[in-house]
């Protein structure tokens, strides 16, 4: 497929890195030769030195040919501007890059889809969603929901007093023979594993179950984790993803922002309705207890350092705090986040790349999600035709060892297949796949 990315900063070359190992055709355009050249050396991709609302410059991109064209520099403008003219040259799929969350309302979608954007994603706000889903659950390390959840993915981790350690996936099962969850990935350090009946759960392991909303509270007390109820939240940044998050927040819980820029802090004031702001440095342990860290029962570091974050949410788990979340710009990080202590580490870029990867796989896909630390994808398919899914069973469909049905939604019903499941036409099927299966479990769907 070949695929145009406006914009070469942090989260067009990360787009950019991921869709070069799925072996698409890239371009990059940018003003910056220096983040060109970062890129044409470490990546196999062609790159455009130019403005990209320029005509000429988007005709030298071919982009007539092009399946997906990304707009995601730092300027919203920009990007609405680069996706229309894309669209009206003769892009067959645009997307761009937001911050302003009105454009993100129906109507407004509604109008910038009839000027030629097909698609409006904005990093800071699907990161500050996500943040509120995890909030909702806080004794799960992820959280995600299919189909506004019908069915979801939660981890846990195996500690000490977890009833789960040194049991097999097949007497976790065997807890719920109604088939209300399943246990369908392991994190052990670094090593992503889909687990076989006879796979032991060891301390210290992070276990991935898929279940059925309904019975969320129910995995909970097996993991042996007791459901507390959040509801005094500290968030330390001035970024967008804070006031984004904030926003979600502060009708729900006490909200208290330290914020480090004093005219930041007029303009969160402006902004926030419901939260207690104070100015000075988030890295402060002493104004941190003098916030009263400890009473907090979570704790969201949101600030433009991602060391500064993970030692915060370091120093709030230490008091005390129950649940603590750091955003981190460093993908690597996101493989260490879980094994140092920080419940959950989230990265707008992974989070944003997520959300467009579903236009570049094969099948008609509705959703794509990554867990944390995780090296696998769960991809929501849709049945959308008749062909050999709908003839056989999972078991005759022959998946690749390193991939998984792990549900189905049904007519708003949610399902844990086994082998014998039958699939029909309009189910919605989550597949949880590591990267060497990936293209073949795309066959099978498409």
């Amino acid at each position: 497929m070949k695929i145009i990315i406006a914009g070469a900063g942090a989260v067009g070359f990360h787009l950019a890195e991921l869709l070069v190992k799925e072996d698409q055709e890239i371009t990059l355009i940018d003003t910056d030769a220096d983040v060109l050249n970062h890129a044409a050396t470490h990546l196999d991709v062609m790159t455009i030195r130019g403005d990209a609302a320029s005509t000429d410059v988007l005709m030298q991109a071919k982009v007539e040919k092009t399946k997906l064209f990304l707009a995601v520099t730092t300027s919203e403008k920009t990007n609405l501007l680069v996706a229309i003219l894309a669209k009206q040259m003769g892009a067959a799929k645009t997307i761009a890059r937001v911050s302003n969350p009105e454009y993100l309302e129906p109507t407004q979608r509604e109008v910038f889809q009839k000027l030629g954007v097909d698609t409006l994603i904005s990093p800071q706000i699907l990161a500050a969603q996500e943040i509120e889903r995890l909030l909702r659950r806080g004794s799960f390390t992820d959280v995600y929901e299919f189909e506004k959840g019908k069915i979801s993915v939660v981890g846990m981790k195996i500690g000490q007093v977890c009833p789960l350690m040194n049991k097999t996936i097949n007497e976790v099962n065997a807890l719920n023979p109604d088939f209300n969850f399943r246990g369908i990935a392991i994190l052990r350090g670094h090593k992503t594993i889909i687990p076989h009946g006879h796979t032991v759960l060891r301390k210290g392991d992070h276990l991935y179950l898929i279940v059925k909303s309904e019975f969320i509270d129910e995995v909970m007390k097996l993991g042996g984790n007791q459901m507390r109820q959040i509801k005094r939240v500290m968030i330390i940044g001035d970024t967008p993803i804070a006031l984004r998050t904030a926003q979600l927040l502060e009708n729900k819980y006490h909200v208290s922002m330290i914020i480090s820029d004093k005219e930041r802090g007029k303009y969160f004031l402006e902004t926030l309705h419901n939260t207690l702001i104070t100015v000075g440095d988030p890295s402060n342990v002493d104004l941190l207890k003098e916030e009263r860290l400890e009473a907090m029962d979570a704790f969201l570091a949101l600030t433009p350092n991602s060391e500064t974050n993970i030692i915060t949410s370091l120093m709030a788990e230490e008091a005390g705090v129950y649940k603590t979340i750091a955003s981190v710009d460093n993908v690597n990080y996101t493989h260490i986040s879980q094994n140092i202590g920080v419940d959950t580490i989230i990265n707008k870029k992974l989070i944003a790349a997520n959300n467009i990867f579903r236009f570049v796989r094969k099948g008609k896909v509705e959703a794509i999600a990554s867990l944390h630390g995780v090296d696998a994808e769960m991809i929501e398919f849709v049945v959308h035709k008749s062909n050999r899914l709908l003839r056989k069973t999972i078991r005759e469909l022959y998946m690749p060892k390193m991939a998984v049905v792990a549900g189905v939604v049904r007519n708003e019903q949610g399902y844990i297949p086994d082998g014998d499941f039958q699939l029909e036409k309009d189910d919605k099927v989550i597949v949880f796949a590591m990267p060497e299966a990936i293209h073949k479990v795309e066959e099978i769907f498409k």
